[in-house]
């Protein structure tokens, strides 16, 4: 009983112990933050960027002369805004585009049919293919399916994908898209196409990447818009044989063209690094508001204010606008390796590219031994409804390479209900951001970036003796 009394008392004390070594922000930083936060939620650079970026850039594929426009046109505004050492560090990439698209109803039943081709499809022989439509509900089914009796027919996935506010029914919904097509080619069909990885009702379908396995030949992909592959169900339910559709893909490539990162700072006192950003590429369907021009906005935006404080930062702040994300966050792995060198001094990073949805959650990815930190960032935003999150944080798609480097991450997570129907389509456009929510969101990211600034230490896990 007595050894048992001892523990427990000394358990407290190291409870106490822990409490008593929590973090603080000073009064005169408190203030600093209400300001920022004050500041954010009347900030008008972030629509300024928004509208500039949309409408003199518009869509900005990956390694398209659009993107390259795009470059010029971020590294003038970073300096324009007083970012210092900005630059562009280009690298090299294999380049698609798609030029025509077009599928429809053969028979029983004709009548056209709203497609997209996926990202890196190859496209159709010239005159497009007819077959018989093959039904899978989900891409397990069809995984599931015999190898042979497939040949000749176009394959159709027919998953829907679930609508949550944190968009976590599209990591799995995604997953068909380089599936089924390596799948339909595994069998010998001629074509695949999936219901689009989006929520949208209406008849715009979705776009993204995909990727051939090395061991398949192959075959076109496109993906149906959702009411398009409600329309398509029913034929095939209604008709007494077979469904028969036809299409046609031509796509242009390149081997190599030119890509590139636009990076600007707010030197601080000491060389130690704060990331953050977005990425500046699109896809090519709307004029990239939503994912990612939200996301360069908010962050530029975010650490302006912070520039504008008096005196500098104690860390440095480095913006980055990542080039080529969609197409396989090309950018993300090149600043990487570009920077590996210095990921040491890379105290935390972040993205913001989840449209411009109200933040809800702020989420981090500290050693256990940090995590107390998080009750001073969690504190700062409380003023804008934003709760604690886990410790779960990625960091957004293209801090992937650092955070797989060491790098500890956080993420302010956004109200995402409605994104998947504005994702990689033709309706991802600025009258789809709401300007106070935009503001909100640049509130918190000033808020967080100048606590993580301001507060002493590291959020990496102690070196073992």
């Amino acid at each position: 009983m007595k050894t048992f009394v001892a523990a427990a008392f000394v358990a407290s004390l190291s409870v106490a112990a822990a409490v008593a070594q929590s973090p603080e922000l000073s009064s005169q930083q408190q203030r600093t933050v209400d300001r920022l936060i004050d500041q954010g939620l009347e900030d008008d650079v972030g629509w300024e960027l928004l509208e500039s970026l949309t409408t003199e850039i518009g869509p900005r594929l990956g390694g398209s002369p659009d993107e390259a426009r795009a470059r010029e046109w971020g590294a003038r505004k970073l300096k324009q805004l007083g970012f210092k050492n900005v630059r562009i560090e280009t690298f090299e990439m294999p380049y698609w585009e798609r030029v025509t698209e077009t599928a429809e109803i053969v028979s029983p039943y004709p009548q056209e049919l709203k497609i997209t081709a996926l990202g890196n499809s190859v496209a159709t022989p010239e005159g497009g293919v007819a077959a018989e439509v093959v039904r899978f509900r989900t891409l397990l089914d069809l995984q599931d399916a015999p190898l042979e009796g497939y040949e000749g027919k176009i394959i159709f996935v027919d998953e829907v994908m679930s609508r949550t506010q944190d968009g976590s029914g599209y990591g799995w919904a995604v997953a068909k898209r380089s599936g089924a097509a390596n799948e339909a080619a595994k069998r010998g069909a001629v074509a695949a196409i999936i219901r689009s990885a989006g929520t949208s009702h209406g008849r715009t379908p979705h776009t993204g990447n995909m990727r051939y396995s090395d061991d398949v030949s192959p075959v076109p992909i496109a993906a149906l818009s959702n009411p398009d592959a409600d329309l398509l169900g029913l034929a095939m339910k209604r008709a007494d044989g077979p469904v028969t559709v036809s299409v046609d893909i031509s796509v242009h490539t390149k081997t190599v063209v030119e890509s590139g990162n636009v990076i600007g700072e707010i030197p601080g006192k000491s060389d130690e690094i704060i990331l953050i950003g977005g990425h500046l590429d699109s896809w090519d369907l709307g004029t990239g508001a939503v994912d990612d021009g939200a996301g360069i906005a908010i962050t530029t935006a975010a650490a302006k204010l912070i520039d504008d404080l008096p005196g500098k930062p104690n860390r440095t702040i480095r913006v980055i606008m990542w080039g080529s994300e969609e197409v396989g966050l090309l950018g993300a792995f090149a600043y990487a390796e570009a920077h590996a060198d210095e990921l040491d001094r890379h105290l935390l990073a972040s993205e913001s590219d989840f449209g411009a949805g109200k933040v809800w959650q702020f989420r981090t990815g500290f050693a256990e031994e940090h995590l107390p930190k998080a009750q001073v960032y969690q504190k700062a935003l409380r003023r804008l409804g934003i709760g604690p999150g886990n410790n779960q944080a990625g960091g957004g798609p293209d801090v992937t390479p650092l955070r797989r480097a060491g790098v500890p991450v956080f993420r302010l997570y956004q109200d995402g209900s409605d994104y998947f129907d504005l994702h990689h389509t033709m309706e991802d456009t600025l009258d789809k951001v709401d300007p106070e929510a935009l503001r909100q969101n640049i509130a918190a990211w000033a808020a967080t970036v100048y606590v993580a600034s301001e507060l002493e230490g590291d959020y990496r896990a102690s070196e073992s003796e």
